[in-house]
């Protein structure tokens, strides 16, 4: 298995795009290692390996993921009909996480190399605009974090506007922010997945053509298809991997015919018996006028078992707190009403855009604001 070495530069994407592009066509696996990419493996890939992913480690141990080139090639082929065609592709996030390896993958099987973002310094929307610039004519497609979709449409938005679609993924994405996008003429698609079913598989809620969705009893969703991975290396009896499909750690449910995510079933909070979506009370919070982003957590508490809190990025200045937390009591009840609350100019993020929970569970337990 090939190491690639990931500094964030567009000499090491070239380095890697150039591996990936042997692996698609039968060479040795690729293994990109990122700054905090665990240490390879001694068991060697399936046959059929083509890239190799290390997981974020956001849920427990990270893992290693083999991704064969067939679950690659179907997941980009088809993302490529679900948005209107093939087209070229800027890569905008670290290529080490599977999201930055399926840009390359679709960049190369539609005919051309991936425009990368010199990323060494941070994602910067100037970048961006000079990146997007580089694309030339034709279909051309992005992926990105609803981090950076915000930076972006913060700093004017003017270069989205030239792309066919972009993917935003890694994170559920605000209501306010989509709204924000799709003022500005942006045409934002949600994607879900995870490295285990080679990125993104399930678009807007709908599943690519071949992806199979189920949600067990317990509303776990299960997903499986084409796009699956063969499973983690050294690891061949992981239940998460069982007849043919993928047992995720995410609750969801079916609206409208379309898959909604919950959360992860290890952050639904039990307050006085009753449980709570955290995912849910964000999507109130970040409806509301002002706000940007929440993120909401369970706190301990003697008397409730847990109480609701939650980080909210909007103004300093000009906290609504009460306004929120009437605003969650009239769509969800009072046992969601976050009891407290914290607000901050911007969430901490851990990973390629994940909210880092572990860090708003010490904002709020630092916190004296508690309503």
């Amino acid at each position: 298995m090939q190491c690639v070495q990931m500094d964030g530069s567009p000499a090491a994407v070239a380095r890697l795009v150039d591996a990936v592009r042997k692996a698609l066509d039968g060479g040795p696996p690729v293994l990109p290692v990122g700054p905090t990419t665990v240490p390879q493996a001694s068991a060697e890939p399936p046959d059929g390996t083509a890239v190799v992913v290390a997981t974020t480690g956001s849920t427990g141990e990270p893992k290693l993921v083999a991704l064969p080139a067939a679950a690659l090639r179907a997941s980009a082929t088809t993302t490529a009909a679900r948005l209107g065609g093939p087209g070229r592709w800027l890569l905008a996030l670290p290529a080490e996480h599977v999201a930055g390896v399926q840009v390359i993958v679709r960049a190369l099987l539609a005919g051309s190399e991936p425009v990368v973002q010199d990323v060494r310094v941070g994602f910067r929307p100037d970048d961006f605009a000079a990146a997007s610039r580089a694309l030339g004519a034709g279909r051309r497609y992005t992926s990105l974090v609803p981090t950076q979709l915000g930076r972006v449409l913060d700093a004017g938005g003017a270069a989205l506007r030239g792309f066919d679609a972009v993917l935003v993924g890694g994170a559920a994405l605000d209501p306010a922010l989509r709204r924000q996008a799709q003022e500005a003429g942006v045409r934002v698609v949600t994607t879900y997945g995870m490295t285990e079913t080679a990125g993104g598989c399930v678009y807007d809620g709908v599943p690519l053509d071949g992806v199979r969705v189920e949600l067990d009893p317990d509303g776990r969703i299960r997903l499986g298809g084409a796009t699956l991975a063969s499973g983690y290396l050294g690891r061949p009896d992981d239940p998460a991997f069982a007849g043919g499909w993928f047992r995720t750690g995410d609750l969801g449910r079916w609206r409208d015919g379309r898959l909604e995510v919950l959360g992860r079933a290890d952050d639904v909070i039990v307050t006085g018996g009753e449980k709570v979506a955290p995912a849910a009370v964000e999507r109130v919070l970040a409806a509301q006028p002002g706000v940007r982003a929440a993120c909401v957590v369970g706190l301990p508490d003697p008397q409730w078992g847990q109480l609701v809190g939650a980080a909210v990025q909007a103004d300093p200045a000009e906290p609504a707190v009460r306004d929120w937390q009437a605003a969650v009591r009239a769509e969800l009840g009072r046992a969601a009403v976050p009891r407290a609350v914290v607000v901050v100019a911007e969430l901490p993020l851990r990973g390629i855009g994940k909210p880092d929970r572990a860090a708003v569970v010490a904002l709020l337990t630092a916190s004296e604001l508690r309503g």
